[in-house]
């Protein structure tokens, strides 16, 4: 079953706690061969839903950047969860070879 995740590009000069009490979790996306790493924003109940469905370094996940007209696929590389809240804060996901 394959996992589709939509994403936005992150506002320039957007703060990493103001995006979070607006329901949206900081992302990353990056590859090999000296690709440059976008940044990203994702929905936090599209995170919750993905994060109960996909392992870390293993589920391969299709990720949409309607703006940047980009779609490949990808694997969640890392996934930093708040220490006392325990929700995740920061998510960056690793373009696989297409």
């Amino acid at each position: 079953m394959a996992i589709t995740v939509e994403s936005q590009k992150r506002p320039e000069g957007s703060k990493p706690k103001a995006l979070r009490r607006s329901g949206l979790i900081p992302a990353n996306l990056y590859g090999h061969k000296g690709t440059e790493s976008i940044s990203l924003v994702v929905d936090a109940k599209v995170v919750e839903r993905l994060l109960k469905q996909a392992a870390p370094n293993r589920t391969e996940i299709e990720l949409n950047i309607p703006e940047l007209e980009w779609s490949g696929k990808t694997v969640l590389r890392e996934v930093q969860i708040h220490p006392a809240k325990g929700t995740p804060y920061h998510l960056s996901f690793f373009v696989t070879k297409a």
